[in-house]
């Protein structure tokens, strides 16, 4: 079963830059698209990025278009989010979950699975 690992969220000013990492546990990745998705405080949960399973293929949110890359390295089993021009409203707990082969609409986050604990991203100065 699918189970993926969240790492690389801290405190960082405006304007700057982070690098999430997703990792799986112990299945490979080779099978799966990885999505990330956001929740700040008193909102609801936000699909923000998907990379199909070859890499091929992303799917952004209009909220961190520009702004946020997607990529994935298969033989590290990791798929990263590299986020610059950070913004206040970037704020929140970050997870990742994947799905079979291509990513789904950003909005159906009930169709992705091996949720992490999140890592969590806070954007002040």
């Amino acid at each position: 079963q699918l189970q993926l690992v969240e790492s690389g969220g801290g405190l960082v000013q405006p304007g700057g830059s982070l690098r999430l990492s997703c990792a799986a546990s112990s299945f490979t990745l080779d099978n799966y698209a990885i999505a990330w998705f956001r929740q700040a405080p008193g909102k609801e949960r936000e699909g923000i990025s998907c990379i199909n399973r070859s890499g091929g293929g992303t799917d952004y949110a209009d909220s961190v278009k520009g702004r946020f890359t997607i990529s994935r390295d298969n033989a590290k089993k990791t798929v990263y989010l590299q986020m610059n021009s950070l913004k206040p409203e970037d704020t929140a707990v970050y997870f990742c979950a994947g799905r079979l082969i291509v990513c789904t609409s950003l909005r159906d986050s009930g169709r992705y699975g091996g949720w992490g604990q999140g890592t969590q991203v806070t954007v002040s100065s």
